[in-house]
């Protein structure tokens, strides 16, 4: 699904973001990515979302190389991702179902395909009863919700959640947890972007990927797999 194989990622100002990072997400996997601010776990999903290139190494993602993907297949790749950020990125003048529509539409969705699948969609997350709110009317948790239903607008092989309870309090912290995890028990992948140790001992199990000054100090996964 996802591979990251000897990458380094260097900007002329700010230095190596990543070095030599090597790791890979199954399909179906979930997985923590930790580390403390400026690690690198950002720059991993840029990456990961073809938004930059490494400066050395490779990445694939279901099936797409780093190295060889043309722009216009960057497009198709990133309908197979789905992508929630830290600070929502909602249409701020739309209401919740209109910005979870905005996902299909660009895609050119049949209107009829786009009322079934939004109304589907904001029932699936727990927002069917305000689908006409605006950012504005709802809650940090509910605007979350509504990135989440945005992001599975098409059927995504892969789920990005970049510090998606970054900016919540622990109530909502834990919906958004418990959200994400349902929706990868329907076969999505998900890594999850967090420096919130209390929510990863709080859910022991799980692989943890922890990243610091851009490199993989810890997989879980890996030491998993060395000792079987």
């Amino acid at each position: 699904m996802i591979r990251l194989q000897g990458v380094h990622k260097e900007y002329a100002r700010g230095g190596a973001a990543l070095s030599g990072v090597s790791f890979e997400l199954k399909k179906g996997e979930f997985c923590f990515l930790t580390g403390h601010s400026g690690a690198g776990k950002s720059t991993a999903m840029r990456l990961i979302h073809m938004e930059e290139r490494p400066t050395r190494g490779e990445v694939r993602v279901a099936g797409y190389s780093s190295a060889t993907i043309r722009p216009r297949e960057v497009a198709l790749l990133r309908r197979k991702i789905g992508y929630v950020f830290q600070d929502f990125r909602l249409l701020q003048d739309r209401s919740a179902s209109a910005n979870v529509a905005f996902a299909l539409e660009v895609t050119g969705a049949r209107r009829t395909v786009i009322r079934t699948k939004v109304s589907r969609l904001l029932a699936q997350v727990g927002l069917a009863a305000k689908s006409e709110s605006l950012p504005s009317e709802l809650s940090g948790g509910e605007q979350q919700r509504v990135a989440v239903a945005r992001s599975l607008a098409n059927d995504p092989l892969v789920l990005l959640a970049d510090e998606p309870t970054g900016n919540l309090d622990e109530r909502a912290t834990l919906g958004i947890f418990e959200l994400l995890r349902e929706i990868n028990t329907s076969g999505t992948a998900v890594l999850f972007a967090t420096h919130h140790l209390e929510l990863m001992r709080r859910n022991p199990g799980f692989r943890v990927i922890e990243l610091e000054q851009g490199r993989v100090v810890f997989d879980s996964g890996a030491d998993a797999r060395s000792r079987s």
